[in-house]
């Protein structure tokens, strides 16, 4: 998973039922290379009329789409499919904006040599609180190759906090990723911490943001990452069934 992949959206809140295109694309540069790479997440997620208990199966499909854009050789550019994910999700509802989920899923191995080789295990868990206009989320991703030496498990965190002010949506984003452990004993294990600002728009019936990222910590990466992000938020089509009304949340003495 693309670390920061999750920022600016509430993952934590169930949907309202229905069908969901989320297009993510990125593009960054490192400060100590002449490589750009443009990072493209499509996914579909279709939130099902399945609601128990306050809470809703969700299922994701996502395909990323990596391309390698070097400065000083376009010999070198390559496109390319990484890993898809097919994932299930439960999405639960406490009451007065509060949410979490969890999702588990399978990334399946590709066959492009630029691309992860072998499938792994992915599974997320993210709280949000959604009430008064505010996504203030935290989303914890981690994919685990199991017994395989040939790639590191990894933990991403991605944070959001933003305010929507009638159909405009602003704030800050950060996330971090770092690796588990080492394949190979000669492996230095990668690290980062980027931070960012989000605005969002809109429109009748799909929505926009567009984000922007810097690496303020890094450890042996080549260099500093700053990113562009942009993502489309649209449905296919709602459920008219209505989701049931969030149950207040109950003090106990």
């Amino acid at each position: 998973m693309q670390p920061g992949a999750t920022i600016g959206m509430p993952t934590g809140a169930p949907l309202p039922g229905g069908l969901y295109f989320v297009d993510t694309s990125s593009y960054g540069e490192r400060s100590n290379t002449v490589m750009g790479q443009n990072v493209n997440l499509s996914s579909l997620v279709f939130a099902t009329p399945v609601y128990f208990d306050d809470t809703r199966l969700q299922f994701i499909f996502l395909q990323p789409s990596v391309f390698n854009n070097y400065t000083n050789d376009s010999a070198k550019n390559v496109l390319f499919l990484n890993s898809t994910l097919l994932a299930g999700q439960l999405a639960h509802t406490f009451g007065n904006g509060f949410g979490a989920s969890y999702m588990a899923g399978l990334r399946v191995g590709m066959g492009a040599p630029q691309a992860y080789q072998l499938s792994s295990f992915e599974q997320r868990f993210a709280v949000s609180y959604t009430a008064g206009g505010l996504d203030l989320t935290a989303d914890l991703i981690n994919g685990d190759f199991g017994s395989n030496p040939r790639y590191p498990d990894w933990l991403n965190l991605d944070l959001t906090a933003t305010k929507t002010f009638g159909q405009f949506e602003l704030g800050a984003v950060a996330f971090g990723s770092t690796d588990l452990n080492a394949p190979l004993r000669s492996y230095l294990r990668q690290r980062q911490f980027a931070v960012g600002g989000l605005f969002g728009i809109k429109f009748d019936r799909f929505k926009v943001q567009a984000i922007v990222t810097r690496d303020v910590a890094e450890a042996h990466y080549p260099g500093y990452d700053t990113r562009g992000w942009i993502r489309l938020f649209a449905p296919i089509y709602l459920d008219q069934t209505p989701t049931p009304p969030e149950p207040p949340l109950a003090a106990k003495y």
